[in-house]
């Protein structure tokens, strides 16, 4: 298993305080907008007007984060968000080491799957996926 890498240890410090209350507010909401922009955080936009993103806020130095999907984002538009959940991913073979994590999306329409991946050379690694409001 590699070693944290500072990012992800230094938001395990800091508490949940401000994810915990993206999340509440969004939660039962209808989406009115989906998507996974350029910056490889899942914002969602709904029809109240409130507006949340979800990443992982894990960068340390020498490392590579992103976020994909192979779910087509807009069929949930007009869906009522449920539950969100991460659940561990696996390693992925690669020349350095290649982590994911899955972020499972729960809405009245069904589930969609996130992917947050992390690659990096052993120093650094895993996860911290959290919600803010935009």
């Amino acid at each position: 298993m590699p070693q944290l890498g500072l990012g992800v240890m230094i938001n395990m410090l800091g508490g949940n305080e401000e994810s915990i209350e993206a999340l509440r507010n969004g939660m039962g909401k209808e989406i009115a907008a989906l998507f996974l922009g350029e910056d490889f955080v899942l914002h969602f936009v709904f029809a109240d007007g409130y507006k949340m993103g979800i990443l992982d806020a894990g960068q340390s130095c020498c490392e590579s984060r992103w976020m994909s999907t192979d779910d087509d984002l807009p069929y949930y538009v007009g869906t009522f968000l449920q539950d969100i959940r991460v659940q561990d991913g696996p390693d992925i073979p690669s020349s350095e080491e290649h982590q994911t994590q899955f972020l499972k999306i729960t809405t009245s329409k069904g589930v969609f799957t996130m992917v947050t991946h992390v690659e990096h050379n052993g120093y650094y690694g895993g996860f911290s996926v959290v919600a803010r409001k935009e």
